[in-house]
């Protein structure tokens, strides 16, 4: 059962475990630019999703991995999606300097939530949550947060990464 301060919240999708293979989703890189799994094939993908870049764990998760990233060379790439819209995306990484984290929008038709079990019902938003995809795009570590307004497991996130590094 997932929660917004304490309050039950409807997760739309399929619960996706380790070893399931992962997904393909369509997500917005600008207004006229999408991307597909496909586009980072071959790379390990840690995917931090979050409900919004503008509230507080949301910026501090997204900032965390941009530091985490630039440990982990250049055989990783890190995505953070949410349902903002890419310009509010945009300005968000300007302002806070955000540069080795590429954010993605779940704005359009909400096909990356629907396809990874976190599209909440409720708000249109997706649940706050990391998968970690091996090069081949199999699901090797899965946290989706039961309160949508706690930190994710950075360091467990990471060693998972590492671990396939």
């Amino acid at each position: 059962m997932a929660t917004f301060k304490g309050n039950p919240i409807t997760l739309v999708g399929p619960e996706l475990k380790v070893g399931d293979q992962a997904p393909d989703f369509k997500l917005s890189k600008n207004l006229l630019e999408s991307v597909s799994l496909q586009d980072y094939a071959g790379k390990v993908k840690l995917i931090s999703v979050v409900p919004s870049i503008d509230t507080g764990v949301c910026d501090a998760q997204t900032r965390r991995f941009n530091e985490e990233a630039s440990k982990l060379g250049d055989n990783v790439i890190i995505l953070t999606v949410s349902a903002d819209l890419p310009f509010a995306q945009a300005r968000w990484c300007g302002a806070a300097g955000v540069d080795r984290v590429v954010l993605l929008s779940d704005y359009k038709d909400n096909n990356f939530g629907k396809s990874y079990g976190v599209l909440i019902e409720e708000f249109g938003l997706d649940m706050r949550a990391i998968f970690v995809l091996d090069a081949n795009d199999k699901i090797t570590y899965v946290e989706v947060l039961p309160e949508m307004t706690e930190h994710p497991n950075y360091e467990a996130a990471v060693a998972a990464v590492q671990q396939l590094l």
